[in-house]
């Protein structure tokens, strides 16, 4: 296993690396159930072992939690600053959205100091359909660029669900301005629309990083959390689609995260991980895709039975309290 490793992706024109899979660190935060910070510090130890380059995290995932204890979490590792990338976001906080210039200036300093780090790899304004896009333009991206000069972020991404949100901001930014865009929900076995962007979004020389591979849960044997803002249309499909992998002895979650590692052109799948055992099968998943391929009678089975509600989307909201 120690031979294989996990493909590392250039990130736009940043001239960053990332590994194929991202650890998606706002289950630190405790956002999903309780986490110790022995299992957190053990889960990020293991993801870095295993060739996980990449760590994304926000001050709003568990109020500023999540930031703490990845912080301390590399920390712990003791390798030096360059051998792993930290991305945070701003504009987005426990109290509610602020993307003015003087609250993200004041932000990247807190979350410097919750990080325990000099500088962040990635800046990212979060969620931003939930503010005035125009204000993101004008006022929050030109804040970030005076980061970027004084040393404290390296390269600036913006983050939301609908897709329309990226192409509005990359058009009325200088080229070179915006180096990535984080997409959520829309690369995954149920929702593909994101491939659209692709081609557009190479041409601005933009990187680009998918969340949620699992579609927030609706592709795992449990299902999607009650407050999932799914129709139940999709989540009857979803909770069909995973029933169908069970009868067959497989996975539903490994075959959708398998899916989103296929495209290359994605640089990297961000996983929310917080245990071991979740970042043995998130790697182990990746690693056979690259040696072995995925099931695609599998695949092409559960991709017949989420047909009908395919590239269904749902309105953005406030999901977590």
């Amino acid at each position: 296993m120690a031979a294989q490793i996990l493909q590392l992706r250039p990130l736009g024109n940043t001239g960053l690396k990332l590994s194929s899979v991202g650890f998606g660190a706002s289950p630190l935060g405790k956002v999903f159930g309780d986490v110790s910070e022995q299992d957190a510090f053990a889960a990020v130890r293991e993801a870095f072992h295993l060739g996980v380059n990449f760590f994304d995290t926000s001050p709003y995932y568990g109020g500023t939690l999540s930031e703490k204890v990845l912080g301390k979490a590399l920390k712990a590792l003791g390798v030096p600053r360059d051998q792993y990338i930290v991305s945070t976001k701003c504009g987005r906080y426990k109290e509610g959205f602020d993307f003015s210039a003087e609250r993200v200036t004041k932000s990247i300093d807190e979350s410097l100091e919750r990080l325990q780090l000099d500088y962040v790899d990635m800046l990212q304004c979060h969620d931003i359909e939930f503010g005035s896009l125009d204000q993101i333009v004008n006022e929050t991206i030109p804040a970030l660029l005076k980061l970027k000069q004084a040393g404290k972020i390296r390269f600036i991404g913006i983050t939301g669900l609908p897709l329309g949100i990226f192409t509005y901001v990359l058009d009325r930014v200088p080229p070179g301005t915006v180096d990535v865009i984080l997409s959520y929900c829309h690369y995954s076995v149920n929702d593909s629309t994101l491939e659209d962007l692709l081609p557009y979004l190479k041409s601005k020389g933009v990187g680009v990083i998918s969340a949620s591979p699992l579609s927030m849960g609706l592709l795992t044997e449990a299902g999607g959390p009650e407050w999932h803002p799914a129709s139940s249309e999709l989540k009857a499909a979803c909770r069909a689609a995973a029933d169908h992998c069970k009868e067959k002895g497989k996975n539903i979650s490994k075959l959708a995260l398998q899916y989103s590692l296929a495209n290359t052109d994605i640089s990297s799948i961000l996983v929310g991980m917080k245990s071991v055992k979740e970042v043995e099968e998130n790697i182990a998943a990746a690693l056979e895709l690259a040696t072995a391929g995925m099931d695609e009678e599998t695949l092409s089975e559960i991709t017949d039975i989420l047909k009908p509600v395919k590239n269904q989307t749902w309105p953005s909201g406030i999901q977590q309290s």
